[in-house]
Order: structure tokens, then C-alpha cells, then sequence
């Protein structure tokens, strides 16, 4: 969610390599997500080990692992990474960095104060800059860098290329303040989240000029005003060497060198043992490692996992016997095998000794996992599929499957613009409503998919069904037509007919012939009218329903308003470029797995666990639904559903089967896992699911990104900023005038007018309560429309030498770089003083 998003309207120019692209209503509150008093919720602390800065060891060298070396260190230019995040946020000045609970929090290195000082008749923020802050080369921080990076930014230059320009155009003018040290900006239009600008802020030596902030920032940054500076970049290494910097006014660094170096996180347990990494995310099969090797080193004994651990004693008996026995092929052949693994065996114990001297920190990332639901076509297209896969999923069971096994808190999460622990966090899932099945199976019927559709159409009404009554009334107003019984209306007109008996034998004649036409356009007619019924999807309900302050899911355009047309095949689908960390994105969808638990409760793996779910899990008992009246179908029907669903259902001759894609690579097996474990819960209501696995780094380039899919998992990093960052990921596509469809960040392709209406009146609300609200009542709109559904916070699991102070799973909040260091002198050195 830390993605800024582009407004529409701003044009920008993009690079031709790239990937990408280049009114506010009143709304009631919906039933059962009511924007009354604040969720009171509790985020898990961070994992730091802190310690005074009097009691680290000032020197020393430590290296930081990062998935690969930064393609840009431009912050604001598309393929910027999270590496680029890491290292930009050492260098250069952050203004209100996040804190622990999530909030934008004044940096005093930086600032003295910031405040809106004008509302009337516009907008003014003054800034009092730190009168000793100054850039790596002398000059001080002033006005001139807050009007270059604006230019740059603001979008009006397509000269410059960048990917994050949200809250840039709105700004009128800047000017010198009182003094050299005073900045006030003046917006031309209101912009509550104004403390998200200017950081990082460059000097004006970058983004003055096209030529510096297109090329020259993406591999050098000679000027820079952090604790750290810029020493070496080596793409040969795969190192970003920083450090100090002696013109740092504020806690003078501790480290000497901080080294940020490229490692695959496949190679980290290694690079741990080796000692060449200090720091670094690791997997839950990594960190079951360190574990086990801080156990086995205090309790002495030989090692019970690794090669050979599992080896039975007949195994053993038969190896030995084939190694020794007259059969020299044979005992070649096991001398090799044996040899081979005792060689494992010292290797694997080697690793786990070195193992001994880190700690794995944990807490939950700032960043949710989601299930996408592709609204764009096929069956999802229609908000009652997509509400019924969101009603069958059991969120609970998913949490505890990956967090349970942690220690870390196993609650779903409840918002798509908040994580538990921020301000203006309230689980919205209510506008959706509980796990339910029954309600699953009632959503499909009345969708049209039944046990004999996949074979042939479905000829009775379902109840429930408005689309099949509608069939059903005008295949009889034809009949009436043709017997001459129907007014204008289409009503029948039972009573003082005066036909005669022959004219209504006539009649009948005729009514057979227009019945036996009628059974041959049957499947026309059927397609036309579900596509009708999809258009009418999001049109307001009866004016008594919006006089009762009810809200009807699904129903949540204005009034008029055309649905978005999905473009043909044969155009494109552009997608606007990712804004503001970019990185966390792009990066998240490749690792986004590495975090998550492989083990279950009982020790079994994610993958081997969803294979038994059908079997140990009993179909989730019915909850009071939690939505507003009228949300599980179409006001005044009945949907009931089957007992049971044997097999997926079907309509028009199809299998409801939706295509599921996962990232194939080592380090996304448990993400996979908790993907076949959703599936196994879509089978239950007759939603068959054919799991696609692809290679990581096509996942979202190649399906997320261009729409290649119905169903998949993947992450948004938290914000402080949810009315700028969330809306290009929740904004209405729209068709360009090319027939192609702009979705922004929307990747599901499923949003209304009224949400976007509300990001645009809480990013105009000075009153940050107010503008709380807003986001509340965007978010149960978000939940109700269904397109993504919040499954849980990732975890966050940082293997981190167990002599370093300061650092591990930040959660929330930024690092202070400054402060990093070696708890132990002594140890603060080589890799064999760390090993011993």
C-alpha cells in the first residue's frame, strides 16, 4: 500500500524500457461497519534488541544482506527496489519517518518544526529546517532543494522520468520563509497527507536537471545528508558501500562501514555461516535452524536433524552391509553414497556451530498478504462469484497456518488501508460478512451456477436467481404476446376476454411456434440477459433502501454510471506505473514467501498440510452474517442452497473452475501451501481451482500485473498515507481512449466510483479524524465490492548476530542507523572473531 498513485490527469513521461505506462458524494455508513469509536488493537512489537547508545562499541563493519544489488537509487523512478528504500533511507534526509505504531513521526535531525499554518483561502505548511543540517559537500538544506525536487515531481516537466508525483501537483508555489531556514509551501488544492512529501529529499544538484535525476542518481549520489555517505557502488562484489559521514550533525554513526550485499535467499543460510552477512531476512526453515543449533549448542548432544538424521537403524544396517558385502559394483557404489553423506553430515554440523552465534528476531512485517480475485472477466467478473469465494474462505485457519507456528498473534486481518497497531485501524470485513458456506453455495445459485450446469443449461428457476426470472418473465410476456393476452405492461389479462373457441385454439397453434423459436434462441437469450445483469451490477438500489441508510453489496456505482468495459483481446492493458516504493512491491511478490512458516502445528509441511485439509477440517459451522441486509442476495429472494456440493459446479455448459497462480520458486513453497489450502476450501462450495505455477520473476510482471489470472497471492506494504497510497490500488480502472484499460495499481480490476470519491474527499481533509472516518467507510466498501480479500500480516523474521544491538525486525518503524553497532568490542571485527 506505500505505493503513491499518479492523479488523474497529471501527465508523465515514461521510460521506453519500462513495463508501464504512460467530485466527492456523501455515502452512508454501511450496515455493521458503522464509522463510530476506533478499534482499539495492538500491534506486535519490534524485535530490535535495544540498547543505549553508551553501551555500543563505536567501529567496526557490518554487512547488511539485500535480495539483489539496487537497479536505481533514485527513490522515485519505477524500478526502484527495496534496496533502494535500505540504503536511500542512510543517505538521505526522511522527514517524518514512521514510528513503532505506524505513524508519520518529525525527524529532529532534519526539523525543528512543520505545521499547516494557513487553511484559508489556501492550504500553507512552513517548514523550520534544522539550522545544522547541511548536504555531504557544506551548503545547507533550504528552499531551493524543496523547489527543485517539486519541479521534478510535480509533473508538469515530462522531461523528467518518474513514477511518483502524488501530492507533488498539488502545490501552488514554495518560498524562502523568514529566513534561510524557513520553507512554506502553498497547495493549490488541499492535501491532508502533505507530511509524505520531500522525503527522501534530494539536493537540488539531482533533481534540478533531467539529465542527473534520469541517469546520473540511479547508480552515483555525490551529494548526500544522512549519518552515512555514498562510498562504492560494485556490481562485480554485489556491494553498496556506505560510511560515515563527518559532516553528520546529529549521534554520530557507531559503525565505521555499513555494507549492504547482494545475497539470493537461497544462499543466506550459507552466507550466515560463512560470517559475510551480519544481517538478513531469512525463511522459516532458516530460522528452524538457528533455533535448533542455539538448542543442540546447550544441551550438548548429537544433532537429530540434518543429512542422515532420518536414517532408520535397518537403513543403516543394509548400507553397511552393501558398503562391505562381495558385490564390488554394489559396494562401490555404497562406499560413495556413504562417504557422501558423512561429508553432508560434517558440513551440515559445521554450519549449525556457526549457526550458534545468531538470533532470529521476529514481528509481524508492515505488509499484508491478499487474496486477488480478477474481476475483469470470466466468472469473476460477477461480484456474487466473487463473494462467494470470499465467504468460503475460513481467514482464521490461514492466519493460524502461518503465524500459529511462530508465536506470533494469529488474527486475520480486518483492513485494506490500516494494519492492527496503526491509527484508524477497524476491521471492515463485516461489510462482507463471516466465513459461511451456506451463504457461499446461496451467492453461486443465485449467480446461476448448479450441479447440472457444466452438462446443460439449467431450464428451472432457481430461486434466488433475478437473472433466470427474468429469462422466465420474457419467455411468458412472448407467450402472452402471442396469444394476444399481454398489454403494454406485459401483464396478463385474465378476466373478460371474448375470443372464441377457435380463435383460441388458434392462439395456441401460434404460441407452440413462437415456444419451438424461442427454445432455439434460449442460449442467446441467456448470455444477453447475464450480460445485462452484469452491467446493472453497481447501479443504486430502490430510493426507500438509500432512504433506510442500507447499503447493498455490490450496488455501489452512482446512478448512470457505465460499467468499465473490459478491452479486447487483441489490445493491451497498460498499467500505470508504481509509485511510491515501488520496491516494496515488485520485490514483496518475488520473496514475499521466504517469511512465512513451512510447518504446520504438527510439524507437517504447509504443502503436505493442504493436501489433508478436506479431511481434517470439518466444514465451518454458519456464522450470523455480518453485512448489511440484502447482501448475500438480491433484495426480497431466497437463495437456499444444497447441502452438499459433489464436484464444481457449472453454468452454460462450463465448469466453474478459476485459474489459480502461484510463484513456482524454492522459496515460495509455502506460499503455495497456503494457496492449495484456500483451494481445498473453494471445492467445498463446487469452485474447482487449476493451480498455474510459474517462475518468480514472471509472477507479477507477466500475470499480476497484465491480469493473467483469476485468483493469486500477493502483498502491499503498510502506509502512514492511506487517502494518497491506497487509492491507485483501489481506483476504478478505466478505458482509455486507445480501448486499453487503465488500472493504475488495481491488478483485480474491480472498483466503484464511490470509493475513489471518498479517497478524494479524505485527501482533501485537514481534520485527520475526519479523514479516518473516510478511510473507514472506503475500506468496507473495498471489502464489499471483493476483489481483495486482507488474508494476514506477513511475519518478519531477521537473522542478526547475536552481538549487535539496535537492529532485527523493525517492524513499523524506520531504522535509526546511527545507532547500529557491536554490543562487544572485542567481537566487533573479523568474521573468526564472530565464529568463536
Amino acid at each position: 500500500m506505500s505505493h503513491v498513485g499518479v492523479p488523474r490527469g497529471t501527465v508523465r513521461k515514461r521510460r521506453s524500457l519500462a513495463l508501464l505506462t504512460a467530485g466527492v458524494l456523501t455515502i452512508p455508513a454501511l450496515a455493521g461497519c458503522s464509522s463510530d469509536s476506533e478499534e482499539t488493537s495492538r500491534g506486535v512489537p519490534q524485535d530490535i534488541a535495544p540498547a543505549a547508545r553508551d553501551r555500543v562499541a563505536d567501529g567496526s563493519t557490518v554487512n547488511w544482506a539485500v535480495d539483489a544489488m539496487p537497479t536505481t537509487l533514485n527513490a522515485f523512478q519505477a524500478d526502484a527496489d527495496s534496496a533502494t528504500t535500505k540504503i536511500t533511507g542512510a543517505l538521505l534526509p526522511t522527514l517524518f519517518p514512521m514510528d513503532a505504531a505506524g505513524q508519520p513521526k518529525l525527524n529532529p535531525d532534519y526539523l525543528e518544526s512543520a505545521k499547516i499554518i494557513e487553511r484559508e483561502p489556501k492550504q500553507v505548511v512552513l517548514y523550520k529546517l534544522n539550522q545544522q543540517a547541511v548536504w555531504s559537500d557544506g551548503r545547507e538544506i533550504g528552499a531551493p532543494d524543496f523547489v527543485a525536487q517539486w519541479r521534478a515531481l510535480s509533473g508538469k516537466d515530462s522531461a523528467f522520468w518518474t513514477a511518483r508525483n502524488a501530492g507533488y501537483e498539488r502545490i501552488e508555489k514554495i518560498e524562502r520563509g523568514a529566513d534561510d531556514l524557513q520553507v512554506r509551501v502553498t497547495f493549490a488544492k488541499p492535501y491532508a497527507d502533505w507530511r509524505s512529501l520531500f522525503s527522501p529529499l534530494y539536493p537540488k544538484e539531482i533533481t534540478g536537471k533531467p539529465d542527473t535525476f534520469n541517469d546520473g542518481a540511479r547508480t552515483a549520489l555525490k551529494n548526500t545528508a544522512g549519518p552515512f555517505q555514498l562510498k562504492s557502488v560494485s556490481k562485480a562484489k554485489g556491494t553498496v558501500t556506505l560510511t560515515r559521514n563527518p559532516r553528520w550533525w546529529g549521534d554520530k554513526a557507531k559503525l565505521d562501514t555499513l555494507v549492504f550485499r547482494a545475497v539470493a535467499p537461497k544462499d543466506r543460510t550459507k552466507a550466515l555461516a560463512d560470517g559475510t552477512v551480519h544481517i538478513t531476512d531469512v525463511d522459516a526453515t532458516t530460522a528452524d535452524r538457528i533455533v535448533l543449533a542455539l538448542r543442540d549448542g546447550s544441551n550438548g548432544q548429537p544433532l537429530t536433524h540434518g543429512p542422515g538424521a532420518d536414517l532408520t537403524p535397518a537403513a543403516a544396517l543394509r548400507s553397511w552391509a552393501l558398503a562391505h558385502g562381495s558385490d564390488e559394483e554394489q559396494a562401490e557404489i555404497a562406499q560413495a553414497a556413504r562417504e557422501k553423506n558423512r561429508k553432508a553430515v560434517v558440513a551440515y554440523g559445521a554450519e549449525q556451530k556457526a549457526l550458534r552465534g545468531y538470533a532470529v528476531r521476529k514481528s509481524l512485517e508492515p505488509a499484508y498478504t491478499q487474496l486477488a480475485l480478477n474481476g475483469e472477466s470470466g466468472p469473476l467478473a460477477d461480484d456474487r462469484v466473487r463473494r462467494a469465494v470470499a465467504r468460503a474462505l475460513d481467514r482464521q485457519e490461514l492466519a493460524e497456518t502461518v503465524l500459529k507456528p511462530l508465536g506470533l498473534p494469529a488474527k486475520p486481518l480486518g483492513s485494506h488501508l490500516a494494519l492492527a497497531g496503526q491509527p484508524g485501524y477497524k476491521d471492515g470485513s463485516g461489510a462482507l460478512g463471516d466465513q459461511n458456506t451456506k451463504e457461499a453455495q446461496a451467492l453461486l445459485a443465485d449467480a446461476g451456477w448448479t450441479q447440472g450446469g457444466a452438462a446443460e443449461k439449467p431450464k428451472d428457476t432457481k430461486a434466488g436467481s433475478e437473472a433466470e426470472k427474468k429469462t422466465d418473465k420474457d419467455e411468458a410476456d412472448k407467450k402472452k404476446d402471442a396469444e394476444g393476452k399481454a398489454d403494454t405492461e406485459g401483464k396478463e389479462d385474465k378476466e373478460g376476454t371474448e375470443k372464441t373457441e377457435a380463435e383460441e385454439k388458434k392462439a395456441d397453434k401460434d404460441a407452440a411456434e413462437d415456444k419451438k423459436k424461442a427454445d432455439k434462441d434460449s442460449d442467446k437469450t441467456d448470455k444477453d440477459e447475464e450480460k445485462a445483469d452484469r452491467a446493472a451490477v453497481g447501479s443504486d438500489d430502490s430510493a426507500a433502501s438509500r432512504a433506510e441508510g442500507l447499503y447493498i453489496v455490490g450496488q455501489d456505482d452512482k446512478p448512470g454510471a457505465a460499467p468499465v468495459q473490459a478491452p479486447d483481446a487483441s489490445t493491451a492493458t497498460h498499467v500505470l506505473a508504481p509509485s511510491r516504493a515501488a520496491a516494496a512491491q515488485s520485490l514483496a511478490l518475488l520473496r514475499q514467501a521466504s517469511a512465512v512458516s513451512a510447518v504446520s502445528e504438527d510439524g507437517t509441511t504447509a504443502e503436505a498440510a493442504s493436501k489433508a485439509t478436506t479431511q481434517d477440517k470439518a466444514t465451518a459451522q454458519d456464522k450470523q452474517p455480518g453485512g448489511a441486509a440484502g447482501a448475500y442476495a438480491p433484495l426480497g429472494t431466497a437463495a437456499p442452497a444444497p447441502a452438499s456440493v459433489k464436484g464444481p459446479l457449472g453454468k452454460d455448459g462450463k465448469t466453474l473452475t478459476l485459474r489459480f497462480v502461484l510463484p513456482s520458486g524454492p522459496g515460495s513453497q509455502s506460499l503455495r501451501g497456503v494457496g492449495e489450502r484456500i483451494a481445498a476450501m473453494l471445492e467445498k462450495i463446487g469452485i474447482g481451482t487449476e493451480i498455474t505455477k510459474v517462475p518468480d520473476e514472471s509472477y507479477f510482471k507477466d500475470h499480476i500485473a497484465s491480469g493473467d489470472y483469476d485468483l493469486a497471492l500477493y502483498s502491499w506494504p503498510a502506509t502512514a498515507y492511506p487517502a494518497t497510497d491506497g487509492r491507485p490500488i483501489y481506483a476504478k480502472p478505466e478505458p482509455a481512449t486507445d480501448g486499453s484499460l487503465l488500472v493504475e495499481q488495481n491488478y483485480t480490476r474491480v472498483g466503484t466510483d464511490h470509493i475513489d470519491q471518498l479517497f478524494d474527499q479524505a485527501v482533501a481533509e485537514l481534520d485527520e479524524k475526519a479523514a479516518r472516518e473516510l478511510m473507514k467507510q472506503a475500506d468496507a466498501r473495498i471489502w464489499a465490492a471483493a476483489g481483495s480479500i486482507p488474508l494476514f500480516q506477513r511475519p518478519q523474521l531477521v537473522a542478526v548476530d547475536k552481538k549487535l544491538a539496535n537492529v532485527g525486525a523493525f517492524g513499523f518503524a524506520a531504522p535509526r542507523y546511527q545507532d547500529i553497532g557491536f554490543t562487544d568490542r572485542q567481537a566487533a571485527g573479523s568474521p573468526a572473531d564472530r565464529k568463536k
